[in-house]
């Protein structure tokens, strides 16, 4: 499971023209699933970002989670994530999970979000083209792969 963290000030995902959810200062995450995911990659991914401290604290140093700081979460699938271009110039998605797998653990890992964070965390629409706007804080930016786990 791999997932690209961005602190917000704001985002908000719309899909054919209707904003269908918005958050204000927090994280978006860019959640990519893989045949090999598990539960044990949810929860790990989950527990990482909601206590990862990327927050600025009094003395301006990463020091606050969205836990300390009462951040809001979107998340917004993105198999593209998992993109192979190692061949050619056209990028092969063969190594995302298909969505009766990857439906399932986008769900749960929202659940164990919500159980971290005690709040609604603003979603996309699995498999929906979506627009995702944001406006990153920083820039602070972070990748992640439960199977990488540095």
């Amino acid at each position: 499971m791999r997932a690209i963290i961005q602190r917000v000030l704001n985002a908000s995902v719309t899909i054919d023209g209707k904003k269908e959810d918005s958050i204000g200062k927090g994280l978006l995450v860019l959640l990519g699933i893989t045949d090999n995911d598990s539960v044990e990659d949810v929860c790990y991914l989950a527990q990482k970002i909601a206590n990862m401290r990327i927050f600025s604290d009094q003395d301006d140093k990463m020091n606050l989670s969205v836990l300390d700081t009462d951040g809001e979460i979107m998340v917004v699938s993105q198999f593209t994530l998992f993109a192979q271009t190692r061949k050619g110039n056209r990028p092969s998605f063969i190594a995302a999970a298909r969505p009766e797998m990857a439906i399932p653990l986008y769900e749960n890992f929202l659940s164990e979000l919500e159980t971290f964070l005690n709040k609604r965390i603003a979603r996309g629409v699995f498999g929906a083209d979506m627009k995702v706007a944001l406006v990153n804080d920083g820039p602070v930016t972070i990748f992640m792969d439960s199977k990488n786990k540095e």
